[in-house]
Protein backbone atom coordinates (compact mmCIF):
# COMPACT_ATOMS: atom_id res chain seq x y z
CA UNK A 1 0.00 0.00 0.00
CA UNK A 2 1.42 3.44 -0.89
CA UNK A 3 2.93 5.38 2.00
CA UNK A 4 0.99 8.57 1.35
CA UNK A 5 -2.58 7.31 1.06
CA UNK A 6 -5.10 9.22 3.13
CA UNK A 7 -8.79 9.03 3.97
CA UNK A 8 -10.64 12.14 5.14
CA UNK A 9 -13.91 12.44 7.06
CA UNK A 10 -15.90 15.68 7.20
CA UNK A 11 -18.83 15.91 9.62
CA UNK A 12 -20.89 19.05 9.04
CA UNK A 13 -23.09 19.23 12.12
CA UNK A 14 -25.46 21.70 13.71
CA UNK A 15 -23.02 22.67 16.48
CA UNK A 16 -19.64 22.07 14.88
CA UNK A 17 -17.84 21.11 11.69
CA UNK A 18 -15.13 18.51 12.22
CA UNK A 19 -12.52 17.26 9.76
CA UNK A 20 -10.25 14.28 10.43
CA UNK A 21 -7.40 13.08 8.23
CA UNK A 22 -6.41 9.43 8.54
CA UNK A 23 -3.25 7.98 7.03
CA UNK A 24 -3.43 4.43 5.68
CA UNK A 25 -0.25 2.76 6.90
CA UNK A 26 1.76 -0.06 5.35
CA UNK A 27 0.29 -2.30 8.08
CA UNK A 28 -3.14 -1.59 6.56
CA UNK A 29 -4.36 0.43 9.52
CA UNK A 30 -5.73 3.95 9.79
CA UNK A 31 -3.73 6.44 11.87
CA UNK A 32 -5.36 9.79 12.66
CA UNK A 33 -2.81 12.50 11.82
CA UNK A 34 -4.92 15.65 11.50
CA UNK A 35 -7.96 17.07 13.32
CA UNK A 36 -9.78 20.33 12.66
CA UNK A 37 -12.94 21.78 14.21
CA UNK A 38 -14.96 24.96 13.74
CA UNK A 39 -18.15 26.33 15.23
CA UNK A 40 -21.08 25.68 12.92
CA UNK A 41 -23.49 28.57 12.45
CA UNK A 42 -25.00 27.79 9.06
CA UNK A 43 -27.10 24.72 9.88
CA UNK A 44 -30.38 24.21 11.67
CA UNK A 45 -31.36 20.68 12.70
CA UNK A 46 -28.82 19.22 10.30
CA UNK A 47 -29.96 21.24 7.26
CA UNK A 48 -27.92 24.01 5.63
CA UNK A 49 -29.66 27.38 6.09
CA UNK A 50 -26.70 29.68 5.40
CA UNK A 51 -24.27 28.66 2.66
CA UNK A 52 -21.56 31.25 3.35
CA UNK A 53 -21.37 30.52 7.09
CA UNK A 54 -21.20 26.79 6.44
CA UNK A 55 -18.48 27.19 3.79
CA UNK A 56 -16.43 29.34 6.19
CA UNK A 57 -16.72 26.71 8.93
CA UNK A 58 -15.73 23.91 6.54
CA UNK A 59 -12.69 25.89 5.37
CA UNK A 60 -11.62 26.62 8.94
CA UNK A 61 -11.87 22.96 10.00
CA UNK A 62 -10.14 21.92 6.77
CA UNK A 63 -7.21 24.32 7.24
CA UNK A 64 -6.74 23.31 10.88
CA UNK A 65 -6.64 19.61 9.99
CA UNK A 66 -4.28 20.25 7.06
CA UNK A 67 -1.88 22.27 9.24
CA UNK A 68 -1.75 19.54 11.86
CA UNK A 69 -1.27 16.72 9.34
CA UNK A 70 0.91 18.52 6.81
CA UNK A 71 -1.38 17.22 4.08
CA UNK A 72 -3.70 19.04 1.69
CA UNK A 73 -7.30 17.82 1.76
CA UNK A 74 -8.61 17.43 -1.77
CA UNK A 75 -11.41 14.87 -1.19
CA UNK A 76 -13.45 13.62 1.75
CA UNK A 77 -16.30 11.40 2.87
CA UNK A 78 -19.15 13.69 3.95
CA UNK A 79 -21.66 12.87 6.69
CA UNK A 80 -25.31 13.77 6.19
CA UNK A 81 -28.29 13.97 8.53
CA UNK A 82 -31.37 16.07 9.14
CA UNK A 83 -35.12 15.65 9.37
CA UNK A 84 -35.30 15.45 5.55
CA UNK A 85 -33.70 11.97 5.63
CA UNK A 86 -36.23 9.18 5.09
CA UNK A 87 -35.56 5.46 4.77
CA UNK A 88 -37.46 2.26 4.10
CA UNK A 89 -36.91 -1.42 3.39
CA UNK A 90 -37.45 -2.88 -0.08
CA UNK A 91 -37.11 -6.20 -1.90
CA UNK A 92 -35.81 -7.19 -5.32
CA UNK A 93 -36.38 -10.45 -7.22
CA UNK A 94 -34.79 -11.75 -10.46
CA UNK A 95 -34.28 -15.02 -12.31
CA UNK A 96 -30.64 -16.18 -12.35
CA UNK A 97 -29.38 -15.72 -15.92
CA UNK A 98 -26.31 -17.99 -16.23
CA UNK A 99 -26.33 -21.27 -18.16
CA UNK A 100 -25.42 -23.33 -15.13
CA UNK A 101 -27.66 -21.18 -12.94
CA UNK A 102 -24.57 -19.99 -11.07
CA UNK A 103 -25.06 -16.56 -9.48
CA UNK A 104 -22.67 -13.98 -10.93
CA UNK A 105 -21.76 -10.43 -9.90
CA UNK A 106 -24.00 -9.23 -12.71
CA UNK A 107 -26.95 -11.10 -11.17
CA UNK A 108 -26.22 -9.46 -7.79
CA UNK A 109 -26.08 -6.02 -9.42
CA UNK A 110 -29.35 -6.68 -11.28
CA UNK A 111 -31.29 -7.78 -8.19
CA UNK A 112 -30.08 -4.77 -6.19
CA UNK A 113 -31.02 -2.49 -9.09
CA UNK A 114 -34.45 -4.16 -9.24
CA UNK A 115 -34.98 -3.41 -5.54
CA UNK A 116 -34.97 0.31 -6.48
CA UNK A 117 -38.12 -0.18 -8.57
CA UNK A 118 -40.28 1.62 -6.02
CA UNK A 119 -42.11 4.91 -6.14
CA UNK A 120 -39.85 7.70 -4.86
CA UNK A 121 -41.11 11.32 -4.90
CA UNK A 122 -39.42 13.49 -7.56
CA UNK A 123 -38.01 15.85 -4.92
CA UNK A 124 -35.99 13.06 -3.28
CA UNK A 125 -32.81 11.20 -4.22
CA UNK A 126 -31.38 7.87 -3.12
CA UNK A 127 -28.31 8.18 -0.88
CA UNK A 128 -27.76 4.52 0.01
CA UNK A 129 -28.99 1.09 -1.03
CA UNK A 130 -27.75 -1.29 1.67
CA UNK A 131 -28.22 -5.05 1.14
CA UNK A 132 -29.49 -6.75 4.29
CA UNK A 133 -29.66 -10.36 3.14
CA UNK A 134 -30.00 -12.41 -0.04
CA UNK A 135 -32.44 -15.25 -0.64
CA UNK A 136 -31.61 -18.05 -3.10
CA UNK A 137 -34.57 -20.29 -3.98
CA UNK A 138 -36.26 -19.51 -0.65
CA UNK A 139 -33.07 -20.08 1.36
CA UNK A 140 -32.70 -16.86 3.34
CA UNK A 141 -29.99 -15.36 5.53
CA UNK A 142 -27.30 -15.40 2.81
CA UNK A 143 -24.75 -12.57 3.02
CA UNK A 144 -22.94 -13.17 -0.28
CA UNK A 145 -24.59 -15.40 -2.92
CA UNK A 146 -21.73 -15.11 -5.45
CA UNK A 147 -21.00 -18.52 -7.02
CA UNK A 148 -24.04 -20.25 -5.50
CA UNK A 149 -26.46 -22.14 -7.73
CA UNK A 150 -30.11 -21.21 -7.90
CA UNK A 151 -33.03 -20.32 -10.14
CA UNK A 152 -34.39 -17.30 -8.26
CA UNK A 153 -32.36 -14.61 -6.47
CA UNK A 154 -33.94 -12.16 -4.04
CA UNK A 155 -32.51 -9.40 -1.89
CA UNK A 156 -33.79 -7.36 1.04
CA UNK A 157 -32.35 -3.86 1.10
CA UNK A 158 -32.52 -0.70 3.20
CA UNK A 159 -32.94 2.39 1.03
CA UNK A 160 -31.99 5.81 2.40
CA UNK A 161 -33.28 8.93 0.65
CA UNK A 162 -32.82 12.65 1.17
CA UNK A 163 -34.41 15.85 -0.11
CA UNK A 164 -32.62 16.77 -3.34
CA UNK A 165 -32.29 20.43 -2.36
CA UNK A 166 -30.86 19.66 1.10
CA UNK A 167 -28.33 17.18 -0.30
CA UNK A 168 -27.34 19.60 -3.07
CA UNK A 169 -26.84 22.49 -0.62
CA UNK A 170 -24.48 20.28 1.40
CA UNK A 171 -22.57 19.34 -1.75
CA UNK A 172 -22.36 23.01 -2.75
CA UNK A 173 -20.81 23.99 0.60
CA UNK A 174 -18.17 21.28 0.30
CA UNK A 175 -17.43 22.15 -3.33
CA UNK A 176 -17.01 25.86 -2.50
CA UNK A 177 -14.44 24.86 0.10
CA UNK A 178 -12.46 23.18 -2.67
CA UNK A 179 -13.11 19.62 -1.50
CA UNK A 180 -14.17 16.81 -3.82
CA UNK A 181 -16.82 14.48 -2.37
CA UNK A 182 -15.80 10.83 -2.30
CA UNK A 183 -19.25 9.83 -1.04
CA UNK A 184 -22.12 11.28 0.97
CA UNK A 185 -22.66 8.94 3.94
CA UNK A 186 -25.62 8.76 6.30
CA UNK A 187 -24.42 9.69 9.78
CA UNK A 188 -25.86 6.57 11.42
CA UNK A 189 -23.93 4.33 9.03
CA UNK A 190 -20.69 6.22 9.60
CA UNK A 191 -21.16 6.33 13.37
CA UNK A 192 -21.79 2.60 13.59
CA UNK A 193 -18.35 1.98 12.03
CA UNK A 194 -16.59 3.52 15.04
CA UNK A 195 -19.05 2.74 17.85
CA UNK A 196 -20.69 -0.67 17.47
CA UNK A 197 -19.03 -4.06 17.86
CA UNK A 198 -19.53 -6.97 15.48
CA UNK A 199 -21.35 -8.96 18.18
CA UNK A 200 -23.76 -6.10 18.93
CA UNK A 201 -24.66 -5.75 15.25
CA UNK A 202 -25.21 -9.49 14.91
CA UNK A 203 -27.35 -9.92 18.04
CA UNK A 204 -29.31 -6.68 17.54
CA UNK A 205 -28.62 -3.21 18.89
CA UNK A 206 -30.11 0.28 18.89
CA UNK A 207 -27.84 3.24 18.16
CA UNK A 208 -28.94 6.67 19.42
CA UNK A 209 -26.76 9.61 18.33
CA UNK A 210 -27.86 12.81 20.09
CA UNK A 211 -26.33 15.73 18.21
CA UNK A 212 -26.89 19.46 18.50
CA UNK A 213 -30.07 19.73 16.43
CA UNK A 214 -31.28 16.17 15.91
CA UNK A 215 -31.32 12.70 17.44
CA UNK A 216 -30.43 9.99 14.93
CA UNK A 217 -31.65 6.43 15.45
CA UNK A 218 -30.50 3.20 13.81
CA UNK A 219 -31.26 -0.47 14.46
CA UNK A 220 -28.89 -3.22 13.42
CA UNK A 221 -29.56 -6.95 13.52
CA UNK A 222 -27.90 -9.98 11.92
CA UNK A 223 -25.05 -7.68 10.91
CA UNK A 224 -27.26 -5.43 8.79
CA UNK A 225 -29.03 -2.08 9.05
CA UNK A 226 -32.81 -2.51 9.30
CA UNK A 227 -34.17 0.82 10.43
CA UNK A 228 -33.14 4.47 10.59
CA UNK A 229 -34.96 7.62 11.65
CA UNK A 230 -34.23 11.20 12.66
CA UNK A 231 -35.98 13.01 15.54
CA UNK A 232 -35.73 16.83 15.33
CA UNK A 233 -34.70 17.32 18.98
CA UNK A 234 -31.12 17.43 20.23
CA UNK A 235 -28.59 19.04 22.53
CA UNK A 236 -29.67 22.57 21.59
CA UNK A 237 -33.00 21.88 23.29
CA UNK A 238 -31.19 21.13 26.56
CA UNK A 239 -29.31 24.43 26.20
CA UNK A 240 -32.52 26.39 25.56
CA UNK A 241 -34.19 24.76 28.57
CA UNK A 242 -31.28 25.83 30.77
CA UNK A 243 -31.33 29.37 29.37
CA UNK A 244 -35.04 29.73 30.08
CA UNK A 245 -35.08 27.86 33.38
CA UNK A 246 -32.08 29.67 34.87
CA UNK A 247 -32.72 32.98 33.05
CA UNK A 248 -29.21 33.08 31.61
CA UNK A 249 -27.88 33.90 28.10
CA UNK A 250 -27.73 30.97 25.66
CA UNK A 251 -23.88 31.00 25.35
CA UNK A 252 -23.62 30.77 29.14
CA UNK A 253 -26.31 28.07 29.22
CA UNK A 254 -24.21 26.02 26.78
CA UNK A 255 -21.15 26.36 29.03
CA UNK A 256 -23.16 25.41 32.12
CA UNK A 257 -24.56 22.36 30.32
CA UNK A 258 -21.10 21.13 29.32
CA UNK A 259 -19.46 21.79 32.69
CA UNK A 260 -22.19 20.95 35.19
CA UNK A 261 -24.92 19.17 33.23
CA UNK A 262 -26.43 16.08 34.87
CA UNK A 263 -29.78 14.57 33.98
CA UNK A 264 -30.15 12.41 37.08
CA UNK A 265 -31.13 14.20 40.30
CA UNK A 266 -29.83 11.46 42.70
CA UNK A 267 -26.31 11.73 41.21
CA UNK A 268 -25.95 15.37 42.35
CA UNK A 269 -24.81 16.35 45.85
CA UNK A 270 -27.43 18.46 47.66
CA UNK A 271 -24.76 20.95 48.75
CA UNK A 272 -23.27 21.46 45.28
CA UNK A 273 -23.82 24.89 43.73
CA UNK A 274 -23.10 26.58 40.41
CA UNK A 275 -22.59 30.22 39.41
CA UNK A 276 -25.12 31.40 36.86
CA UNK A 277 -24.70 34.64 34.84
CA UNK A 278 -27.82 36.79 34.66
CA UNK A 279 -29.46 38.26 31.57
CA UNK A 280 -28.95 42.03 31.32
CA UNK A 281 -26.06 44.40 31.90
CA UNK A 282 -24.63 45.14 35.32
CA UNK A 283 -26.38 42.28 37.10
CA UNK A 284 -24.31 40.03 39.32
CA UNK A 285 -24.17 36.26 38.74
CA UNK A 286 -26.41 34.15 40.99
CA UNK A 287 -25.41 31.03 42.93
CA UNK A 288 -27.92 28.21 42.45
CA UNK A 289 -28.16 24.55 43.36
CA UNK A 290 -26.81 22.10 40.77
CA UNK A 291 -29.81 19.91 41.55
CA UNK A 292 -32.00 22.65 40.08
CA UNK A 293 -30.06 22.27 36.83
CA UNK A 294 -30.66 18.51 36.89
CA UNK A 295 -34.38 19.10 37.47
CA UNK A 296 -34.51 21.36 34.38
CA UNK A 297 -32.78 19.05 31.90
CA UNK A 298 -34.04 15.67 33.14
CA UNK A 299 -37.49 16.03 31.47
CA UNK A 300 -35.85 16.77 28.10
CA UNK A 301 -33.73 13.62 28.31
CA UNK A 302 -36.84 11.61 29.18
CA UNK A 303 -38.72 13.17 26.26
CA UNK A 304 -36.04 12.23 23.72
CA UNK A 305 -35.78 8.64 24.90
CA UNK A 306 -39.56 8.21 25.04
CA UNK A 307 -39.86 9.53 21.47
CA UNK A 308 -37.20 7.06 20.35
CA UNK A 309 -38.85 4.21 22.30
CA UNK A 310 -42.25 4.99 20.78
CA UNK A 311 -40.70 5.19 17.31
CA UNK A 312 -39.02 1.79 17.67
CA UNK A 313 -42.18 0.16 19.02
CA UNK A 314 -44.33 1.73 16.32
CA UNK A 315 -42.12 0.10 13.68
CA UNK A 316 -42.04 -3.23 15.55
CA UNK A 317 -38.29 -3.40 16.24
CA UNK A 318 -38.37 -3.52 20.04
CA UNK A 319 -37.58 -7.27 20.00
CA UNK A 320 -34.48 -6.67 17.87
CA UNK A 321 -32.54 -4.92 20.66
CA UNK A 322 -30.97 -8.04 22.17
CA UNK A 323 -27.68 -6.24 22.92
CA UNK A 324 -29.38 -3.15 24.30
CA UNK A 325 -28.83 0.50 23.42
CA UNK A 326 -25.68 2.49 22.63
CA UNK A 327 -25.82 6.29 23.09
CA UNK A 328 -23.35 8.60 21.41
CA UNK A 329 -23.06 12.16 20.08
CA UNK A 330 -22.01 15.29 21.98
CA UNK A 331 -25.01 15.15 24.33
CA UNK A 332 -23.95 11.66 25.45
CA UNK A 333 -21.31 13.40 27.60
CA UNK A 334 -24.07 14.54 29.99
CA UNK A 335 -23.73 12.76 33.32
CA UNK A 336 -26.51 10.32 34.15
CA UNK A 337 -27.82 9.97 30.60
CA UNK A 338 -27.32 6.19 30.51
CA UNK A 339 -29.27 5.76 33.77
CA UNK A 340 -32.26 7.69 32.39
CA UNK A 341 -32.16 5.66 29.15
CA UNK A 342 -32.10 2.37 31.08
CA UNK A 343 -35.25 3.40 32.95
CA UNK A 344 -37.09 4.24 29.71
CA UNK A 345 -36.00 1.29 27.55
CA UNK A 346 -35.61 -1.30 30.35
CA UNK A 347 -32.49 -2.50 28.51
CA UNK A 348 -28.71 -2.38 29.04
CA UNK A 349 -27.34 1.00 27.90
CA UNK A 350 -23.73 2.04 27.31
CA UNK A 351 -22.03 5.20 26.10
CA UNK A 352 -20.39 4.85 22.69
CA UNK A 353 -16.86 6.21 22.42
CA UNK A 354 -15.21 5.90 18.98
CA UNK A 355 -12.50 3.26 18.56
CA UNK A 356 -10.72 1.31 15.85
CA UNK A 357 -8.30 3.97 14.62
CA UNK A 358 -4.77 4.76 15.78
CA UNK A 359 -2.74 7.95 15.96
CA UNK A 360 -4.25 10.97 17.71
CA UNK A 361 -7.07 8.97 19.26
CA UNK A 362 -6.79 10.77 22.60
CA UNK A 363 -8.05 13.91 20.83
CA UNK A 364 -11.11 12.27 19.27
CA UNK A 365 -11.97 9.48 21.70
CA UNK A 366 -15.22 11.07 22.91
CA UNK A 367 -18.79 10.63 21.60
CA UNK A 368 -18.86 14.05 19.89
CA UNK A 369 -16.32 12.73 17.35
CA UNK A 370 -18.06 9.39 16.77
CA UNK A 371 -19.38 10.31 13.31
CA UNK A 372 -16.15 11.90 12.05
CA UNK A 373 -14.00 8.94 13.15
CA UNK A 374 -16.64 6.64 11.68
CA UNK A 375 -16.42 8.44 8.33
CA UNK A 376 -12.71 7.66 7.92
CA UNK A 377 -13.29 4.05 8.96
CA UNK A 378 -16.20 3.75 6.53
CA UNK A 379 -14.02 5.25 3.80
CA UNK A 380 -11.13 2.92 4.55
CA UNK A 381 -13.41 -0.14 4.45
CA UNK A 382 -14.78 1.06 1.12
CA UNK A 383 -11.25 1.52 -0.23
CA UNK A 384 -10.41 -2.05 0.77
CA UNK A 385 -13.39 -3.31 -1.22
CA UNK A 386 -13.07 -1.12 -4.31
CA UNK A 387 -9.37 -0.29 -4.52
CA UNK A 388 -6.81 2.06 -3.02
CA UNK A 389 -7.53 5.77 -2.61
CA UNK A 390 -5.81 8.30 -4.79
CA UNK A 391 -2.53 9.50 -3.29
CA UNK A 392 -3.06 12.85 -1.62
CA UNK A 393 -0.64 15.56 -2.71
CA UNK A 394 1.76 16.47 0.09
CA UNK A 395 1.49 19.98 1.46
CA UNK A 396 4.29 22.31 2.50
CA UNK A 397 4.37 21.19 6.14
CA UNK A 398 4.61 17.51 5.22
CA UNK A 399 7.48 18.23 2.82
CA UNK A 400 9.17 20.33 5.52
CA UNK A 401 8.93 17.44 8.00
CA UNK A 402 10.42 15.05 5.43
CA UNK A 403 13.28 17.51 4.86
CA UNK A 404 13.97 17.64 8.61
CA UNK A 405 14.12 13.84 8.76
CA UNK A 406 16.58 13.72 5.89
CA UNK A 407 18.74 16.56 7.22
Amino acid sequence: MPKNSYVVGLDIGTKKVAAIIGEITEEKKVEIIGIGTAESRGLRKGIVVNLDSTVDAVKKAQEEAELMAGVEIDAAFIGISGAHIKSFNSRGVIAVSGKNKEISREDIKRVIEQSKAVSIPPDREIIHIIPQEFVVDDQDGIKDPLGMSGIKLEVNVHIVTGAITSVQNLRTCVARAGIEIEQVVLNQIATSSSILTHDEMELGVGLIDIGGGTTEVAIFERGSLWYTSVIPIGGDNFTNDIAVGLRTPIPDAEKIKKKYGCVSHPLVDEQETIEVPTVGRGKKPRVLSRQLLADIIHPRAEEIFRLVDNDIKRMGYEKSLNSGIVITGGTALLEGLEEVAEEIFDLPVRRGDPSGAGGLVDRVGTPDFATTVGLIQYGYNLYKETGLPRDRKKGFWSKFKDWLKEA
